[in-house]
């Protein structure tokens, strides 16, 4: 009998054990708080000109018209209405200081090219426009070149690369990666050179 009792404990106590860790844990009273509803893009940025978002075509020209024109301010709040909040703006061009992409929110974009168009006239356009649209996305490599004048010659060319997606009502800009051309970079022959026929294909 006295060899049997230690073993009786611990038997009890094994059961003990196992039972509690079985037993349900007591579901915290506190009321958990749910999630906020999406909010609609469209509220979250200015009314954009029912023309500049007609179409894929009319917004990618959009995206060119409000950055073009004599020094002075542009209409920053028509870009802002043809991207989503969140849009990023990326540039890849490579420098004698640095190799590291910049990239910048919307308003990143607006304090530093606002500041060079303020006081200097810039005129960039498509050259040739590559889409790509599978269900709700698109994705344009548009060639470009810039210019301080409408007649003048480019001082610069590049290829934008623009991803897009439909809400089922209209195109919104998701982002823009660019590089520009150099010597060592030159422009493929299929996108350097502007089409008789509309330049979207």
């Amino acid at each position: 009998m006295k060899y049997l009792l230690p073993a009786f404990v611990a038997l009890l106590l094994t059961l003990t054990t196992a039972q509690a860790q079985q037993s349900p844990q007591p579901q915290s009273s506190v009321p958990q708080p749910k999630p906020a509803p999406p909010q609609d893009l469209a509220s979250r940025v200015p009314p954009p000109k029912p023309d500049d978002v007609k179409s894929l075509d009319a917004i990618l020209r959009a995206l060119y018209d409000v950055i073009s024109g004599p020094a002075g301010e542009r209409d920053w709040n028509r870009l802002r209405s043809l991207c989503v909040p969140e849009a990023r703006f990326t540039s890849t061009t490579k420098s004698a200081a640095s190799t590291a992409p910049r990239l910048l929110t919307i308003d990143d974009y607006i304090q530093r090219a606002g500041k060079f168009f303020t006081t200097h006239g810039f005129y960039e356009s498509a050259i040739v426009n590559r889409v790509q649209k599978f269900g709700n996305i698109a994705q344009v490599f548009s060639s470009y070149e810039s210019r301080n004048a409408p007649n003048e010659k480019p001082f610069a060319r590049g290829i934008n690369s623009i991803q897009l997606f439909y809400d089922g009502q209209r195109w919104w800009v998701l982002s823009i990666l660019w590089d520009e051309e150099s010597s060592a970079n030159p422009l493929p022959s299929e996108m350097a050179t502007k089409p008789s026929a509309p330049v979207s294909e």
